[in-house]
């Protein structure tokens, strides 16, 4: 009877999450959606930890050890989320994928001491050890290079493209997948060295696997990591039998997989490319494109942008990391608003990889209450950028740079780009003239139409606004 409740409970787990997906597709279900899937990932949590049996009819035991835990990463996590900021939200990912990674490893190196301890009186399925090295394997390439990632998003870890690094990779590469024949196959099972040594070339794997990529790519990276952490967590499900933590698995694998590859389109690029080529790690000044003259640039007052944003009849506002440095999207929001009473339409042109991770732009915005219909996608903002009088950028670089569609020099050739030019002004919030983040140099900033508005985004857009009220 406990059984088939348990299974029921698993059941309905699955279809939370299935529900939870579909629900985070749209910014005006994705937070229902998301406390959906929690609440069946809580019920599938409790239904084992009380419903469990084993073959033996026995149930889970140390309740205290387990609960201890649960209390104390619900108050971390809880913590920790409501206290980081939009723009350390990548990182935040990048670190919690890698927990997940870590789990995934865990289970296998505890699975494996199991299998070992009743080695005498039981051989393990070659099926048991394919699962258990693969998941060891996935779940260590995952933590490692998400940790990495984490570092190199906070600026603790700087890029480091080691000489031969692509051979010692491959290297690497084969080592893992021969030690994994080896001990799947069950003639060297009984060999912990021959396993842990699985352990560190997948540790090692994974932090020269990331450590050259740049920024310019980390939202793949992260987006390609996430998706190991999902197949590493299908691979615990296949090998404790259990449908909730298998399906979770693969939603996570597959969604990661198809984000990774839609991302890698935008880009123009295929994800060997982005893996080995990594123009994110492409440094200013390097190269014909980087070594151009490109003369001079015109700054534009705060009283200018107000008056010829204040008579446009369309505005179109391009978000990039910029902003969220700033954490200006709440005033970004506010100009919007104050746009609107003077009759000026306001759009937003959204690139799939401006920001640091997956839809951070989009998240950015909605936090802020920017009705979501306002978000335009590449496709369209590009549609609909001919007839806008006014463009404003607020610290996007690399995905305004007409040198991805002119200069076959450039590092970022190829990659689809908001096309601002088709505006009739485009003016460009920065700091100041340095690279973005793939380190290169923008020619936009020097063309005919473009305009330098230098500050701080929040306080540039709190100064627009208050200019724009005393119209």
């Amino acid at each position: 009877m406990e059984n088939m409740i348990l299974q029921l409970i698993y059941l309905i787990g699955s279809i939370t999450f299935i529900m939870g997906l579909k629900m985070l597709s749209h910014p005006d279900t994705a937070r229902k959606g998301n406390l959906l899937a929690a609440g069946g990932m809580t019920l599938a949590i409790l239904g084992t930890i009380f419903l469990y049996r084993d073959g033996n009819g026995e149930g889970l035991h140390n309740y205290a050890w387990i609960f201890a835990a649960l209390i104390i990463g619900t108050v971390v996590g809880t913590a920790v989320s409501k206290k980081v900021q939009m723009t350390a939200m990548p990182e935040m990912v990048s670190l919690f994928n890698g927990m997940g990674g870590a789990c995934a490893m865990l289970i296998s190196i505890i699975e494996y001491r199991h299998i070992m301890a009743n080695i005498a009186t039981h051989t393990p399925g070659t099926g048991t050890m394919i699962v258990v090295v693969l998941g060891m394997l996935i779940g260590t390439v995952s933590f490692a290079g998400s940790i990495i990632a984490w570092g190199k998003l906070n600026g603790s870890i700087k890029d480091r493209t080691i000489a031969g690094g692509q051979a010692i990779n491959f290297i690497l590469f084969a080592g893992m997948i021969a030690l994994v024949i080896m001990v799947a196959s069950g003639k060297f099972t009984d060999m912990p060295a021959l396993f842990y040594g699985i352990l560190v070339l997948s540790a090692l794997y994974g932090i020269l696997f990331v450590m050259p990529i740049g920024g310019a790519d980390m939202p793949v990276v992260i987006s390609l990591l996430n998706s190991f952490t999902g197949v590493a967590a299908a691979f615990g499900g296949f090998l404790y039998d259990n449908p909730v933590m298998l399906t979770g698995g693969i939603l996570v694998g597959s969604a990661g997989t198809i984000l990774t590859i839609l991302m890698c389109k935008a880009m123009n690029r295929s994800l060997k490319n982005v893996l080995i080529g990594s123009f994110g790690g492409a440094k200013a000044g390097g190269g014909e494109a980087g070594s151009k003259e490109q003369g001079n640039y015109k700054e534009i007052s705060l009283n200018d942008t107000a008056v010829l944003m204040a008579y446009a009849q369309k505005v179109m506002i391009i978000p990039g990391y910029g902003l969220a440095v700033a954490q200006a999207q709440h005033t970004c929001h506010e100009l919007e608003k104050v746009l609107n009473e003077k009759g000026v339409e306001v759009l937003y042109g959204i690139h799939p990889v401006a920001g640091r991770m997956p839809g951070h732009m989009n998240v950015l915005l909605a936090e802020a209450d920017v009705p979501y219909e306002k978000l335009l996608e590449m496709e369209e903002a590009n549609d609909q950028m001919g007839g806008t009088n006014v463009v404003l950028i607020l610290g996007a670089n690399d995905v305004v740079n007409p040198a991805a569609k002119e200069d076959p020099a450039s590092p970022i050739f190829g990659m689809p780009i908001l096309e601002v030019e088709k505006a009739e002004h485009v003016i460009v919030n920065k700091r100041s003239m340095k690279p973005g983040y793939a380190g290169i140099e923008n020619e936009l900033f020097f063309r005919p139409k473009s305009s330098m508005l230098f500050g701080d985004a929040k306080k540039v857009l709190q100064s627009l606004v208050t200019e724009l009220k005393q119209m």
